[in-house]
């Protein structure tokens, strides 16, 4: 598979995203629903503090994509819903540190509310390979 970020204006890059990516001969694309903090049981999270729910949305993304033999190295495109766009501005460094180098595309949505009202962010992907 080739892979290229498509980054007509640099700026995206300071905030760990690309404006696109293409993606040339992948044999392999995994659209992943929306990852939260939810334990393995499906219950609600226990902490309402954003960046460790961010923390717990990735672990669990990273759990979907090894499943499907893939890496976060593979996720191509990303959509965040959060219910604080500033709490997770603030937590943001950890995501975009748990991306690099990768520089998915990626979009942020401010919503009022997710599945339970304990979640603060989800997490949908699109990875290939």
């Amino acid at each position: 598979m080739e892979r290229t970020d498509v980054n007509p204006w640099e700026w995206s890059k300071a905030f760990g995203y690309s404006q696109a990516v293409k993606v040339v001969r992948g044999e392999r694309v995994l659209f992943c629903a929306g990852q939260t903090a939810t334990g393995p049981d499906g219950a609600p999270p226990a902490t309402t503090d954003m960046a460790e729910q961010l923390a717990v949305s990735l672990a669990n993304l990273r759990t979907v994509l090894e499943a499907a033999d893939m890496t976060i190295a593979d996720v191509v495109r990303l959509t965040v819903y959060t219910t604080d766009v500033d709490a997770l501005l603030a937590a943001y460094g950890s995501l975009a540190e748990a991306l690099a180098p990768n520089l998915p595309s990626m979009t942020l949505v401010g919503v009022s509310r997710l599945a339970f009202p304990e979640l603060k962010v989800e997490i949908e992907a699109t990875a290939a390979a």
